[in-house]
Protein backbone atom coordinates (compact mmCIF):
# COMPACT_ATOMS: atom_id res chain seq x y z
CA UNK A 1 0.00 0.00 0.00
CA UNK A 2 0.98 3.73 -1.24
CA UNK A 3 1.85 6.36 0.91
CA UNK A 4 -1.50 7.99 0.09
CA UNK A 5 -3.52 5.29 0.71
CA UNK A 6 -1.88 4.00 4.11
CA UNK A 7 -4.35 4.81 7.05
CA UNK A 8 -7.40 5.40 5.29
CA UNK A 9 -10.63 3.21 5.96
CA UNK A 10 -13.80 3.49 4.17
CA UNK A 11 -15.97 4.60 6.69
CA UNK A 12 -13.66 7.34 7.71
CA UNK A 13 -13.71 10.64 6.22
CA UNK A 14 -10.04 12.44 6.14
CA UNK A 15 -11.02 15.38 6.63
CA UNK A 16 -12.61 14.13 10.27
CA UNK A 17 -8.56 13.78 10.85
CA UNK A 18 -8.30 17.75 10.55
CA UNK A 19 -8.85 19.15 14.55
CA UNK A 20 -8.81 22.84 16.12
CA UNK A 21 -5.33 22.65 18.34
CA UNK A 22 -6.25 24.70 21.15
CA UNK A 23 -2.90 26.00 21.90
CA UNK A 24 -2.54 27.60 18.54
CA UNK A 25 -6.43 28.16 17.20
CA UNK A 26 -5.33 25.95 14.28
CA UNK A 27 -6.86 23.75 12.13
CA UNK A 28 -4.12 20.53 12.00
CA UNK A 29 -4.13 17.41 11.07
CA UNK A 30 -4.66 14.77 13.96
CA UNK A 31 -2.14 11.79 13.61
CA UNK A 32 -2.01 8.08 15.08
CA UNK A 33 0.58 5.54 14.88
CA UNK A 34 -1.67 3.65 12.61
CA UNK A 35 -1.95 6.81 10.50
CA UNK A 36 0.86 8.61 9.67
CA UNK A 37 -0.05 10.20 6.64
CA UNK A 38 -3.14 12.43 5.57
CA UNK A 39 -5.75 11.03 3.66
CA UNK A 40 -6.47 13.81 1.76
CA UNK A 41 -5.01 13.57 -1.25
CA UNK A 42 -1.83 16.05 -2.05
CA UNK A 43 -0.97 17.60 -5.20
CA UNK A 44 1.09 15.30 -7.93
CA UNK A 45 4.41 16.47 -8.54
CA UNK A 46 5.67 16.23 -12.31
CA UNK A 47 9.45 15.52 -12.78
CA UNK A 48 10.15 19.09 -12.66
CA UNK A 49 9.14 19.53 -9.08
CA UNK A 50 4.93 19.18 -9.15
CA UNK A 51 3.62 16.74 -6.90
CA UNK A 52 3.22 13.13 -8.06
CA UNK A 53 3.26 9.17 -7.41
CA UNK A 54 7.01 8.36 -6.99
CA UNK A 55 8.02 11.92 -6.83
CA UNK A 56 9.32 12.55 -3.47
CA UNK A 57 7.74 13.12 -0.02
CA UNK A 58 5.07 16.13 -0.64
CA UNK A 59 6.07 19.28 0.34
CA UNK A 60 4.77 20.26 4.15
CA UNK A 61 5.53 16.17 5.32
CA UNK A 62 7.32 16.32 8.58
CA UNK A 63 10.22 14.06 9.26
CA UNK A 64 7.71 11.56 10.93
CA UNK A 65 5.30 11.57 8.26
CA UNK A 66 7.79 10.53 5.58
CA UNK A 67 8.82 7.32 6.96
CA UNK A 68 6.96 3.84 9.12
CA UNK A 69 6.21 4.62 12.64
CA UNK A 70 8.43 2.19 14.64
CA UNK A 71 7.33 1.98 18.22
CA UNK A 72 4.99 3.84 20.30
CA UNK A 73 8.18 5.84 21.71
CA UNK A 74 8.76 7.51 18.60
CA UNK A 75 9.16 11.31 18.56
CA UNK A 76 5.53 12.11 17.86
CA UNK A 77 5.02 14.90 14.75
CA UNK A 78 5.58 18.43 16.40
CA UNK A 79 2.77 20.01 14.99
CA UNK A 80 0.14 17.07 16.42
CA UNK A 81 -1.23 18.60 19.80
CA UNK A 82 -0.22 16.38 22.55
CA UNK A 83 -3.13 13.72 23.88
CA UNK A 84 -5.35 15.63 26.39
CA UNK A 85 -4.35 14.61 30.58
CA UNK A 86 -7.03 12.81 31.80
CA UNK A 87 -9.60 14.76 34.46
CA UNK A 88 -8.07 13.83 37.78
CA UNK A 89 -4.96 13.12 36.79
CA UNK A 90 -1.73 14.99 38.08
CA UNK A 91 0.06 17.23 36.16
CA UNK A 92 3.11 15.77 34.49
CA UNK A 93 6.53 16.82 35.51
CA UNK A 94 8.66 18.43 33.41
CA UNK A 95 11.99 16.40 32.79
CA UNK A 96 14.84 16.55 34.84
CA UNK A 97 17.34 19.47 33.89
CA UNK A 98 15.03 20.93 32.12
CA UNK A 99 12.75 24.19 32.16
CA UNK A 100 9.22 23.72 32.18
CA UNK A 101 7.64 25.27 29.14
CA UNK A 102 5.94 29.18 29.52
CA UNK A 103 2.04 28.75 29.34
CA UNK A 104 1.25 29.31 25.60
CA UNK A 105 -1.55 32.36 25.33
CA UNK A 106 -4.30 31.09 23.38
CA UNK A 107 -5.95 33.16 20.69
CA UNK A 108 -9.38 34.10 20.29
CA UNK A 109 -11.27 30.90 18.73
CA UNK A 110 -13.94 33.31 17.85
CA UNK A 111 -11.27 35.38 15.92
CA UNK A 112 -9.55 32.63 14.49
CA UNK A 113 -12.64 31.19 13.00
CA UNK A 114 -13.16 34.47 11.67
CA UNK A 115 -10.19 35.09 10.06
CA UNK A 116 -9.97 31.24 8.78
CA UNK A 117 -13.70 31.47 6.94
CA UNK A 118 -12.84 35.04 5.62
CA UNK A 119 -12.07 33.24 2.27
CA UNK A 120 -15.06 32.17 1.88
CA UNK A 121 -17.08 35.21 2.44
CA UNK A 122 -14.66 36.85 -0.02
CA UNK A 123 -15.23 34.25 -2.85
CA UNK A 124 -19.14 34.35 -2.07
CA UNK A 125 -19.32 36.56 -4.82
CA UNK A 126 -18.53 34.14 -7.76
CA UNK A 127 -19.65 30.68 -6.19
CA UNK A 128 -16.12 29.44 -4.91
CA UNK A 129 -15.40 29.16 -0.98
CA UNK A 130 -12.28 29.97 1.16
CA UNK A 131 -10.97 26.29 2.03
CA UNK A 132 -7.64 27.95 1.37
CA UNK A 133 -7.22 28.31 5.03
CA UNK A 134 -6.95 24.11 4.59
CA UNK A 135 -3.31 24.69 2.79
CA UNK A 136 -5.17 21.60 0.67
CA UNK A 137 -2.36 22.27 -2.12
CA UNK A 138 -3.60 20.54 -4.72
CA UNK A 139 -6.35 22.57 -5.11
CA UNK A 140 -4.49 24.91 -6.88
CA UNK A 141 -4.62 22.42 -9.41
CA UNK A 142 -8.19 23.21 -9.61
CA UNK A 143 -7.47 26.87 -10.55
CA UNK A 144 -7.32 27.96 -13.96
CA UNK A 145 -5.75 31.79 -14.60
CA UNK A 146 -5.57 34.58 -17.43
CA UNK A 147 -3.54 37.16 -18.13
CA UNK A 148 -4.71 40.45 -16.85
CA UNK A 149 -2.93 42.15 -19.87
CA UNK A 150 -2.16 45.40 -17.46
CA UNK A 151 -5.51 46.16 -17.07
CA UNK A 152 -5.70 46.16 -13.17
CA UNK A 153 -3.48 47.38 -10.71
CA UNK A 154 -1.08 44.25 -10.48
CA UNK A 155 -2.87 42.91 -7.39
CA UNK A 156 -4.38 44.05 -3.89
CA UNK A 157 -2.35 45.04 -1.24
CA UNK A 158 -2.90 44.60 2.51
CA UNK A 159 -2.24 48.35 3.24
CA UNK A 160 -4.79 50.01 1.08
CA UNK A 161 -8.42 49.26 -0.31
CA UNK A 162 -9.23 46.29 -2.21
CA UNK A 163 -11.12 46.59 -5.91
CA UNK A 164 -12.07 43.41 -6.76
CA UNK A 165 -13.91 42.51 -9.89
CA UNK A 166 -16.57 40.03 -10.20
CA UNK A 167 -17.73 38.40 -13.91
CA UNK A 168 -20.33 35.93 -14.28
CA UNK A 169 -20.09 34.75 -17.80
CA UNK A 170 -23.35 33.00 -19.83
CA UNK A 171 -20.71 31.09 -21.47
CA UNK A 172 -22.10 27.35 -22.05
CA UNK A 173 -19.43 25.19 -20.20
CA UNK A 174 -19.46 22.34 -17.84
CA UNK A 175 -21.85 19.45 -18.18
CA UNK A 176 -25.38 19.83 -17.26
CA UNK A 177 -25.55 23.45 -18.43
CA UNK A 178 -26.74 23.24 -22.49
CA UNK A 179 -29.89 24.78 -21.69
CA UNK A 180 -28.79 27.91 -20.60
CA UNK A 181 -26.74 31.39 -22.60
CA UNK A 182 -27.35 31.53 -26.13
CA UNK A 183 -26.63 28.46 -28.48
CA UNK A 184 -23.13 28.83 -29.65
CA UNK A 185 -22.30 32.22 -27.61
CA UNK A 186 -18.57 32.61 -26.60
CA UNK A 187 -20.22 34.39 -23.40
CA UNK A 188 -20.76 37.70 -22.08
CA UNK A 189 -19.98 39.54 -19.06
CA UNK A 190 -23.76 38.51 -17.94
CA UNK A 191 -23.31 39.64 -14.18
CA UNK A 192 -20.70 41.66 -13.05
CA UNK A 193 -19.84 42.83 -9.32
CA UNK A 194 -16.80 45.23 -8.76
CA UNK A 195 -16.32 44.38 -4.95
CA UNK A 196 -14.79 47.70 -3.18
CA UNK A 197 -13.44 46.87 0.78
CA UNK A 198 -12.13 49.88 2.42
CA UNK A 199 -8.64 50.24 3.56
CA UNK A 200 -9.17 49.97 7.07
CA UNK A 201 -11.36 46.94 6.79
CA UNK A 202 -14.66 47.86 8.21
CA UNK A 203 -16.96 48.13 5.45
CA UNK A 204 -17.55 47.01 1.72
CA UNK A 205 -19.85 48.14 -1.29
CA UNK A 206 -20.83 45.58 -3.90
CA UNK A 207 -21.64 47.34 -7.00
CA UNK A 208 -23.50 45.61 -9.40
CA UNK A 209 -23.43 47.06 -12.82
CA UNK A 210 -25.99 46.10 -15.30
CA UNK A 211 -25.67 44.44 -18.41
CA UNK A 212 -27.76 46.39 -20.91
CA UNK A 213 -26.13 49.57 -19.78
CA UNK A 214 -24.92 51.89 -22.73
CA UNK A 215 -21.11 52.54 -22.36
CA UNK A 216 -17.89 52.82 -24.39
CA UNK A 217 -15.49 49.71 -24.77
CA UNK A 218 -12.14 50.72 -24.74
CA UNK A 219 -9.22 49.34 -27.03
CA UNK A 220 -8.30 45.95 -25.32
CA UNK A 221 -4.81 45.11 -25.48
CA UNK A 222 -4.45 40.97 -24.77
CA UNK A 223 -1.73 38.62 -24.57
CA UNK A 224 -2.51 35.89 -27.47
CA UNK A 225 -1.32 32.09 -26.58
CA UNK A 226 1.65 32.49 -28.70
CA UNK A 227 2.82 35.05 -26.03
CA UNK A 228 2.25 38.08 -28.69
CA UNK A 229 0.16 40.80 -28.05
CA UNK A 230 -3.41 41.94 -30.15
CA UNK A 231 -5.19 44.82 -29.29
CA UNK A 232 -8.63 44.40 -30.09
CA UNK A 233 -10.28 47.76 -31.26
CA UNK A 234 -12.74 49.37 -28.81
CA UNK A 235 -16.26 50.12 -29.65
CA UNK A 236 -18.71 53.03 -28.24
CA UNK A 237 -22.46 53.19 -27.04
CA UNK A 238 -22.70 49.62 -26.88
CA UNK A 239 -24.41 46.89 -24.12
CA UNK A 240 -21.82 46.35 -21.21
CA UNK A 241 -22.18 42.94 -21.78
CA UNK A 242 -20.22 43.01 -25.34
CA UNK A 243 -16.59 43.72 -22.87
CA UNK A 244 -16.10 40.09 -22.83
CA UNK A 245 -16.34 37.08 -24.83
CA UNK A 246 -17.39 39.75 -28.50
CA UNK A 247 -14.69 39.88 -30.84
CA UNK A 248 -12.25 37.35 -28.50
CA UNK A 249 -12.15 39.91 -26.12
CA UNK A 250 -10.71 38.48 -22.29
CA UNK A 251 -11.70 39.54 -18.86
CA UNK A 252 -9.09 42.27 -18.99
CA UNK A 253 -11.49 43.97 -21.43
CA UNK A 254 -14.20 44.12 -18.89
CA UNK A 255 -12.01 45.63 -16.15
CA UNK A 256 -10.75 48.33 -18.87
CA UNK A 257 -14.57 48.98 -19.28
CA UNK A 258 -15.10 49.34 -15.74
CA UNK A 259 -12.62 51.90 -15.37
CA UNK A 260 -13.47 53.71 -18.21
CA UNK A 261 -17.15 53.84 -16.68
CA UNK A 262 -16.16 54.31 -12.38
CA UNK A 263 -12.84 55.64 -13.05
CA UNK A 264 -12.14 52.93 -10.61
CA UNK A 265 -9.42 50.28 -11.42
CA UNK A 266 -9.60 46.71 -10.58
CA UNK A 267 -6.93 45.18 -8.90
CA UNK A 268 -7.80 41.42 -9.33
CA UNK A 269 -10.82 40.04 -11.35
CA UNK A 270 -12.46 36.67 -10.70
CA UNK A 271 -14.74 34.80 -13.35
CA UNK A 272 -17.35 31.96 -12.80
CA UNK A 273 -19.79 30.13 -14.87
CA UNK A 274 -23.18 28.70 -14.19
CA UNK A 275 -21.52 25.84 -12.40
CA UNK A 276 -20.71 28.51 -9.59
CA UNK A 277 -24.01 28.89 -8.44
CA UNK A 278 -25.10 25.12 -8.95
CA UNK A 279 -22.41 23.46 -7.10
CA UNK A 280 -21.79 25.94 -4.11
CA UNK A 281 -25.31 26.20 -3.11
CA UNK A 282 -25.47 22.58 -3.45
CA UNK A 283 -21.82 22.18 -1.04
CA UNK A 284 -23.38 24.06 1.30
CA UNK A 285 -26.44 21.96 2.32
CA UNK A 286 -29.19 24.57 0.25
CA UNK A 287 -29.78 28.58 0.85
CA UNK A 288 -32.62 29.87 2.13
CA UNK A 289 -34.48 32.85 -0.05
CA UNK A 290 -37.54 34.63 0.48
CA UNK A 291 -40.74 35.35 -1.28
CA UNK A 292 -43.54 37.89 -1.38
CA UNK A 293 -45.41 36.47 -4.32
CA UNK A 294 -45.66 33.04 -6.30
CA UNK A 295 -43.62 32.57 -9.08
CA UNK A 296 -43.65 30.22 -11.74
CA UNK A 297 -41.40 31.82 -14.44
CA UNK A 298 -41.50 29.88 -17.78
CA UNK A 299 -37.65 31.41 -19.08
CA UNK A 300 -35.57 30.11 -15.55
CA UNK A 301 -37.73 27.52 -15.01
CA UNK A 302 -38.60 28.51 -11.48
CA UNK A 303 -41.37 27.36 -10.15
CA UNK A 304 -41.65 28.49 -6.31
CA UNK A 305 -44.84 29.35 -3.82
CA UNK A 306 -44.72 32.92 -1.68
CA UNK A 307 -42.70 32.05 1.19
CA UNK A 308 -39.47 30.74 2.33
CA UNK A 309 -37.42 28.12 0.67
CA UNK A 310 -34.36 26.42 0.74
CA UNK A 311 -32.36 26.02 -2.46
CA UNK A 312 -29.82 24.72 -4.20
CA UNK A 313 -27.95 23.73 -7.57
CA UNK A 314 -30.65 23.84 -10.54
CA UNK A 315 -33.27 25.38 -8.83
CA UNK A 316 -30.51 27.75 -7.28
CA UNK A 317 -29.26 28.70 -10.54
CA UNK A 318 -32.75 28.88 -12.11
CA UNK A 319 -33.34 31.91 -8.81
CA UNK A 320 -30.40 33.83 -9.85
CA UNK A 321 -31.37 34.04 -13.42
CA UNK A 322 -35.24 34.88 -13.05
CA UNK A 323 -36.30 38.27 -13.94
CA UNK A 324 -39.70 38.08 -15.68
CA UNK A 325 -41.47 37.39 -12.64
CA UNK A 326 -40.08 39.60 -10.08
CA UNK A 327 -40.18 43.63 -10.03
CA UNK A 328 -40.43 45.14 -13.62
CA UNK A 329 -39.97 41.94 -15.15
CA UNK A 330 -36.25 43.26 -16.33
CA UNK A 331 -32.59 43.15 -15.73
CA UNK A 332 -32.62 45.12 -13.29
CA UNK A 333 -34.81 43.43 -10.95
CA UNK A 334 -33.32 40.22 -11.88
CA UNK A 335 -29.95 42.19 -10.15
CA UNK A 336 -31.57 42.64 -7.12
CA UNK A 337 -33.15 39.30 -6.62
CA UNK A 338 -29.03 38.38 -6.94
CA UNK A 339 -28.24 40.32 -4.33
CA UNK A 340 -30.83 38.99 -2.00
CA UNK A 341 -29.45 36.08 -2.95
CA UNK A 342 -25.95 36.98 -2.51
CA UNK A 343 -26.85 38.38 1.04
CA UNK A 344 -28.96 35.21 1.77
CA UNK A 345 -26.03 32.95 0.80
CA UNK A 346 -23.52 34.97 3.12
CA UNK A 347 -25.16 34.53 5.58
CA UNK A 348 -25.55 30.70 5.76
CA UNK A 349 -21.57 30.33 5.45
CA UNK A 350 -21.22 32.29 8.80
CA UNK A 351 -24.27 31.51 10.41
CA UNK A 352 -24.20 27.44 10.29
CA UNK A 353 -21.54 24.53 11.36
CA UNK A 354 -20.32 24.79 7.75
CA UNK A 355 -17.32 27.33 8.67
CA UNK A 356 -15.92 24.86 11.22
CA UNK A 357 -16.49 21.95 9.87
CA UNK A 358 -13.63 20.50 7.89
CA UNK A 359 -15.74 17.81 5.77
CA UNK A 360 -17.54 20.61 4.60
CA UNK A 361 -14.88 23.02 3.96
CA UNK A 362 -13.05 20.70 1.87
CA UNK A 363 -16.61 20.22 -0.50
CA UNK A 364 -17.07 24.24 -0.61
CA UNK A 365 -13.39 24.54 -1.92
CA UNK A 366 -13.47 21.81 -4.41
CA UNK A 367 -16.29 22.98 -5.75
CA UNK A 368 -15.38 26.50 -5.68
CA UNK A 369 -11.94 26.22 -7.51
CA UNK A 370 -13.30 24.18 -10.21
CA UNK A 371 -15.69 26.85 -11.19
CA UNK A 372 -13.08 29.90 -10.90
CA UNK A 373 -11.17 31.78 -13.28
CA UNK A 374 -8.98 34.23 -12.02
CA UNK A 375 -6.12 37.06 -13.02
CA UNK A 376 -2.61 35.21 -12.62
CA UNK A 377 -2.18 37.29 -9.39
CA UNK A 378 -4.78 35.49 -7.94
CA UNK A 379 -3.65 31.71 -9.33
CA UNK A 380 -2.53 29.78 -6.06
CA UNK A 381 -4.46 28.87 -3.04
CA UNK A 382 -1.95 30.83 -0.99
CA UNK A 383 -2.75 34.00 -2.99
CA UNK A 384 -6.36 33.51 -2.44
CA UNK A 385 -6.06 32.99 1.22
CA UNK A 386 -4.40 36.27 1.64
CA UNK A 387 -7.29 38.09 0.18
CA UNK A 388 -9.60 36.11 2.28
CA UNK A 389 -7.63 36.99 5.57
CA UNK A 390 -8.15 40.92 4.47
CA UNK A 391 -11.76 40.08 3.35
CA UNK A 392 -12.50 38.15 6.61
CA UNK A 393 -12.00 40.94 8.48
CA UNK A 394 -15.12 42.71 7.42
CA UNK A 395 -18.62 42.89 9.12
CA UNK A 396 -21.13 41.16 6.79
CA UNK A 397 -23.72 43.85 8.38
CA UNK A 398 -21.26 46.90 6.83
CA UNK A 399 -21.12 45.36 3.42
CA UNK A 400 -23.65 47.22 1.14
CA UNK A 401 -25.24 45.99 -2.39
CA UNK A 402 -25.93 48.65 -4.86
CA UNK A 403 -26.04 49.53 -8.27
CA UNK A 404 -24.80 52.34 -10.61
CA UNK A 405 -27.77 54.35 -10.89
CA UNK A 406 -29.36 54.66 -14.69
CA UNK A 407 -32.12 55.86 -16.39
CA UNK A 408 -33.81 54.71 -19.76
CA UNK A 409 -31.80 55.15 -22.66
CA UNK A 410 -33.23 58.30 -24.40
CA UNK A 411 -32.36 57.48 -28.01
CA UNK A 412 -35.02 54.28 -27.43
CA UNK A 413 -38.69 54.36 -27.97
CA UNK A 414 -39.25 51.11 -26.50
CA UNK A 415 -36.73 50.83 -23.06
CA UNK A 416 -34.24 48.24 -24.00
CA UNK A 417 -31.01 49.87 -22.76
CA UNK A 418 -30.17 52.10 -19.88
CA UNK A 419 -27.29 55.10 -19.78
CA UNK A 420 -25.90 56.21 -16.56
CA UNK A 421 -27.80 58.98 -14.77
CA UNK A 422 -25.56 61.80 -14.62
CA UNK A 423 -27.27 63.19 -11.76
CA UNK A 424 -26.47 60.51 -9.22
CA UNK A 425 -23.83 57.81 -10.44
CA UNK A 426 -20.86 60.17 -9.95
CA UNK A 427 -21.78 60.40 -5.95
CA UNK A 428 -21.74 56.86 -6.20
CA UNK A 429 -18.40 56.63 -8.34
CA UNK A 430 -16.82 59.12 -5.95
CA UNK A 431 -17.78 57.42 -2.75
CA UNK A 432 -16.04 54.45 -3.77
CA UNK A 433 -13.10 56.20 -4.77
CA UNK A 434 -12.71 58.20 -1.80
CA UNK A 435 -12.97 54.81 0.15
CA UNK A 436 -16.14 56.18 2.10
CA UNK A 437 -18.67 53.55 3.60
CA UNK A 438 -22.18 53.63 2.29
CA UNK A 439 -23.36 51.85 5.90
CA UNK A 440 -22.70 53.39 9.42
CA UNK A 441 -19.66 51.73 10.73
CA UNK A 442 -19.73 51.91 14.17
CA UNK A 443 -16.23 50.89 14.84
CA UNK A 444 -14.09 53.73 15.81
CA UNK A 445 -10.91 54.96 13.71
CA UNK A 446 -7.85 55.39 15.72
CA UNK A 447 -6.98 58.07 17.73
CA UNK A 448 -4.68 59.71 15.82
CA UNK A 449 -6.86 59.72 12.28
CA UNK A 450 -9.96 60.95 14.55
CA UNK A 451 -7.59 64.07 15.70
CA UNK A 452 -6.39 64.76 12.39
CA UNK A 453 -9.87 64.46 10.68
CA UNK A 454 -11.02 67.04 13.64
CA UNK A 455 -8.27 69.72 12.74
CA UNK A 456 -8.76 69.56 9.17
CA UNK A 457 -12.64 70.21 10.39
CA UNK A 458 -11.93 73.05 12.39
CA UNK A 459 -10.15 75.00 9.65
CA UNK A 460 -13.46 75.74 7.90
CA UNK A 461 -15.37 77.20 11.07
CA UNK A 462 -15.49 80.16 12.00
CA UNK A 463 -15.94 84.16 10.41
CA UNK A 464 -15.64 84.30 6.54
CA UNK A 465 -14.35 87.55 5.01
CA UNK A 466 -16.11 88.90 1.77
CA UNK A 467 -15.56 87.48 -1.38
CA UNK A 468 -14.34 91.24 -2.66
CA UNK A 469 -11.42 90.91 0.03
CA UNK A 470 -9.97 87.46 -0.95
CA UNK A 471 -6.69 87.88 -2.13
CA UNK A 472 -5.46 84.65 -4.20
CA UNK A 473 -2.94 83.17 -6.66
CA UNK A 474 -3.42 80.47 -8.63
CA UNK A 475 -1.14 77.81 -9.64
CA UNK A 476 -1.27 74.64 -11.72
CA UNK A 477 0.02 71.45 -9.78
CA UNK A 478 -0.94 68.83 -11.65
CA UNK A 479 -4.07 69.64 -13.14
CA UNK A 480 -5.23 69.58 -16.78
CA UNK A 481 -3.08 72.52 -18.43
CA UNK A 482 -5.20 75.78 -18.40
CA UNK A 483 -6.61 75.18 -15.35
CA UNK A 484 -5.44 77.90 -13.56
CA UNK A 485 -7.03 80.52 -16.18
CA UNK A 486 -10.23 79.30 -15.80
CA UNK A 487 -10.49 78.94 -12.25
CA UNK A 488 -9.39 82.32 -12.43
CA UNK A 489 -11.65 84.06 -14.91
CA UNK A 490 -14.47 81.79 -13.01
CA UNK A 491 -13.47 82.87 -9.39
CA UNK A 492 -13.24 87.11 -11.16
CA UNK A 493 -16.36 86.94 -12.99
CA UNK A 494 -18.69 84.69 -10.92
CA UNK A 495 -17.73 84.51 -7.39
CA UNK A 496 -16.70 87.89 -7.06
CA UNK A 497 -13.28 87.51 -6.22
CA UNK A 498 -11.62 90.09 -8.03
CA UNK A 499 -8.70 90.35 -6.27
CA UNK A 500 -7.03 87.38 -7.56
CA UNK A 501 -4.30 86.17 -10.40
CA UNK A 502 -2.61 83.48 -12.40
CA UNK A 503 0.90 82.83 -10.72
CA UNK A 504 1.00 80.25 -13.75
CA UNK A 505 3.00 76.52 -12.89
CA UNK A 506 3.70 75.11 -9.17
CA UNK A 507 7.15 74.09 -9.19
CA UNK A 508 6.59 70.59 -8.17
CA UNK A 509 2.94 68.49 -9.31
CA UNK A 510 0.84 67.70 -6.11
CA UNK A 511 -2.11 64.96 -5.99
CA UNK A 512 -4.42 67.38 -3.82
CA UNK A 513 -5.41 71.03 -4.16
CA UNK A 514 -4.13 73.07 -1.63
CA UNK A 515 -4.61 76.15 -0.21
CA UNK A 516 -1.79 78.04 1.71
CA UNK A 517 -2.58 81.26 3.94
CA UNK A 518 -0.98 82.64 7.09
CA UNK A 519 -2.95 83.18 10.26
CA UNK A 520 -4.20 85.90 9.78
CA UNK A 521 -5.57 85.17 6.54
CA UNK A 522 -7.93 82.30 7.79
CA UNK A 523 -11.23 84.14 7.13
CA UNK A 524 -10.31 84.49 3.42
CA UNK A 525 -9.35 81.08 3.24
CA UNK A 526 -12.57 80.07 4.91
CA UNK A 527 -14.60 81.94 2.45
CA UNK A 528 -12.64 80.51 -0.53
CA UNK A 529 -13.00 77.25 0.78
CA UNK A 530 -16.41 77.32 0.82
CA UNK A 531 -16.31 79.25 -2.92
CA UNK A 532 -14.93 76.59 -4.31
CA UNK A 533 -15.49 73.21 -2.46
CA UNK A 534 -12.69 72.52 -0.79
CA UNK A 535 -12.47 70.09 2.28
CA UNK A 536 -10.60 70.82 5.54
CA UNK A 537 -7.46 68.97 4.88
CA UNK A 538 -6.78 70.86 1.32
CA UNK A 539 -6.03 74.34 4.00
CA UNK A 540 -2.58 74.40 4.91
CA UNK A 541 -1.82 77.07 7.23
CA UNK A 542 1.74 78.62 6.54
CA UNK A 543 2.75 81.71 5.44
CA UNK A 544 1.69 84.14 2.41
CA UNK A 545 3.56 85.47 -0.65
CA UNK A 546 3.53 88.58 -2.39
CA UNK A 547 1.30 89.49 -5.32
CA UNK A 548 2.44 91.24 -8.06
CA UNK A 549 1.48 94.15 -6.21
CA UNK A 550 3.78 93.95 -3.48
CA UNK A 551 0.54 92.77 -1.17
CA UNK A 552 0.40 89.41 0.99
CA UNK A 553 -1.55 86.83 -1.08
CA UNK A 554 -2.34 83.11 -0.48
CA UNK A 555 -1.38 80.80 -2.54
CA UNK A 556 -3.86 78.15 -4.09
CA UNK A 557 -2.84 75.52 -6.22
CA UNK A 558 -4.44 73.38 -8.54
CA UNK A 559 -4.05 69.46 -8.12
CA UNK A 560 -4.01 65.77 -9.76
CA UNK A 561 -8.03 65.89 -8.02
CA UNK A 562 -9.33 69.73 -9.97
CA UNK A 563 -12.08 68.67 -11.50
CA UNK A 564 -12.95 72.39 -13.13
CA UNK A 565 -13.72 75.45 -12.30
CA UNK A 566 -16.85 75.34 -9.90
CA UNK A 567 -17.14 71.59 -9.35
CA UNK A 568 -16.40 70.48 -5.43
CA UNK A 569 -13.45 69.20 -4.12
CA UNK A 570 -15.36 67.85 -0.83
CA UNK A 571 -15.70 64.10 -1.22
CA UNK A 572 -19.79 62.92 -0.66
CA UNK A 573 -20.51 61.43 2.91
CA UNK A 574 -23.86 60.45 2.11
CA UNK A 575 -25.15 58.13 -0.85
CA UNK A 576 -28.24 60.15 -2.71
CA UNK A 577 -31.82 59.04 -1.34
CA UNK A 578 -32.61 58.07 -5.10
CA UNK A 579 -29.81 54.57 -5.09
CA UNK A 580 -31.17 51.85 -3.87
CA UNK A 581 -29.17 49.76 -2.06
CA UNK A 582 -29.65 47.42 1.32
CA UNK A 583 -27.05 45.50 3.24
CA UNK A 584 -26.07 41.44 3.32
CA UNK A 585 -27.16 41.26 7.32
CA UNK A 586 -30.99 41.90 6.38
CA UNK A 587 -33.35 39.69 5.63
CA UNK A 588 -35.32 40.49 2.17
CA UNK A 589 -38.43 38.87 -0.34
CA UNK A 590 -38.07 38.82 -3.73
CA UNK A 591 -41.25 41.05 -4.72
Amino acid sequence: MDAQGRGRADNIDPADQWVLNPNTGEYELRLTPSAPQSAVPGPRRSDSGRTGGGGGPARGRTAAQGRESSSPEETPDPEVPSPRRRRGAAPEEPAANRRGRRPVKKKSKAKKILLWTGGIMAFVLVGTAGAAYLYLEHLNDNITSVSDDGASTGGFSKDKAINLLVIGTDKRTGSGNEGYGDSGSVGHADTTILLHVSKDRTNATALSIPRDLIVDVPDCETKQEDGSTKVIKGTDNVRFNTSLGQDNRTPSCTVRTVTELTGIQADNFMVADFNAVKTLTTAVGGVEVCLAKDIDDEDSHLKLSKGTHTIEGEQALAFVRTRHSVGFGGDLSRIELQQQFLSALMRKLKSNDTLTSPTKMIKLAEAGTKALTVDSQLDTIDKLKDLGLELGKLNVKNLTFTTVPVVDNPAEKVAATVVVNASTAPTVFQMIKDDVSFTEVKEQAAASKNAAAAAAAARLKGNQSAASAVRVQVMNGGAPAGSAQETLNWLQNDEGVTKSENAGNAPAALSKTTLEYAPDQADQARKLAAIMGLPGTALKPGKSVENSQGLPTMTLTLGKDFKGAGVSLTAPTTVPDTVQKSTADKVECAK
